[in-house]
């Protein structure tokens, strides 16, 4: 197996437990990845998983829908991923930066999921 991964995804969506989160939007980042077969050695785009489609997915996934929470986002990334590719696992990681809960900085508040096929 290889693994693939994005790292720093960033994608802007309207997700947040208060509606003005979800009114004004923020940038969330994503890293993501998913194994793929050997094959994908033969150096063929089509023994693979395009990551620019996985990019597009993911981006799909946040426009598509409001989401309270991150957890949730990060569910639906990863089952949605699952659906549209031939991979066996795929891993979710999704970042809100820059928080300031309680009035504490906070460098990035995250979820990370977990899914395998079957």
């Amino acid at each position: 197996m290889i693994t693939v991964e994005l790292q720093g995804l960033e994608v802007f969506g309207h997700h947040g437990v208060g509606a003005d989160e979800r009114e004004a939007g923020r940038t969330f980042v994503f890293d993501v990845d998913w194994d793929v077969e050997d094959a994908a050695a033969s150096d063929c785009l089509a023994d693979t998983v395009d990551y620019r489609e996985v990019a597009a997915c993911v981006r799909d996934v946040s426009d598509g829908r409001q989401f309270q929470l991150i957890e949730a986002l990060s569910i639906a990334v990863a089952d949605a991923l699952l659906h549209r590719f031939p991979v066996d696992r795929v891993r979710v990681q999704v970042r809100k930066p820059a928080l300031r809960p309680a009035g504490l900085p906070v460098a990035a508040s995250s979820a990370t999921v977990e899914r395998t096929r079957g």
